[in-house]
């Protein structure tokens, strides 16, 4: 048995997530004051990606809970194609995207923060509320894969769904600097054009890998709990 539900995990995650929103809009930073506003942080996108993600997941929860026992078949459609919303969020969005900030994040951060969170934002953005933003969405991700199986929908719909997430955000990057001039991170700012094409088509197949990692995750991790499952059972069955 579980030391914490699962159910209730979800719901703690849900709140942290609206908390680091709130905390997060409420900063006054020239950034957030220009176009685009705060949705042209892909970090902020992830974060209202995971908030609407948790909250499908409590709603399921609930939604479960109401419906069983219930015998109403309307009910149990509607719970379907819930639990359908939810799966197909974490396989095309939730995890992929959220794992890609994290990586991205840090991998840059670690060569020279001023490439993509300049120190000057520390003035800002506290500490906890940056690892809110780029270090916890990691773990709570991995809670939700390992509490709950989530059928993956087919490769070719899951890949092209993230292809089209990748194309369209880097189409609205592309957009803002047509606008304002200036590009959203300042490491684009320091590479050529051809240097932005190559960044941009990498991104797009990280996101693709990252997509494949989590179905490869996925399976692993409930092949593995049926495995366990199922030696369990033999002693009963002998």
């Amino acid at each position: 048995m579980a030391l914490v539900p699962c159910q209730v995990l979800r719901v703690a995650i849900l709140l942290s997530y609206c908390s680091i929103l709130c905390n997060y809009k409420a900063i006054e930073m020239p950034s957030h004051q220009t176009y685009g506003g705060s949705w042209k942080f892909l970090t902020f996108i992830d974060l209202v990606i995971q908030a609407v993600f948790f909250g499908i997941c409590v709603l399921t929860d609930l939604s479960s809970l109401l419906t069983r026992g219930s015998g109403n078949q309307e009910q149990e459609r509607q719970l379907k194609k819930l639990i359908s919303l939810r799966d197909w969020m974490l396989a095309v969005l939730a995890f992929p995207v959220g794992v890609f900030v994290v990586a991205v994040f840090w991998i840059i951060y670690a060569y020279d923060r001023e490439m993509i969170y300049p120190k000057l934002l520390d003035n800002f953005i506290p500490g906890w509320l940056n690892h809110g933003m780029h270090t916890t969405v990691l773990p709570f991700i991995l809670i939700e894969m390992r509490t709950s199986h989530h059928q993956y929908p087919s490769r070719s719909s899951g890949l092209t769904a993230i292809c089209t997430f990748s194309v369209g955000y880097i189409l609205w990057v592309c957009w803002v600097h047509h606008v304002t001039g200036m590009w959203v991170y300042p490491f684009l700012e320091h590479i050529g054009p051809g240097a932005r094409i190559i960044f941009f088509g990498s991104t797009t197949i990280l996101m693709n890998f990252l997509y494949l990692l989590g179905e490869v995750l996925n399976n692993y991790i409930w092949d593995t709990h049926r495995s366990m499952e199922e030696e369990k059972e033999k002693p009963k069955l002998e």
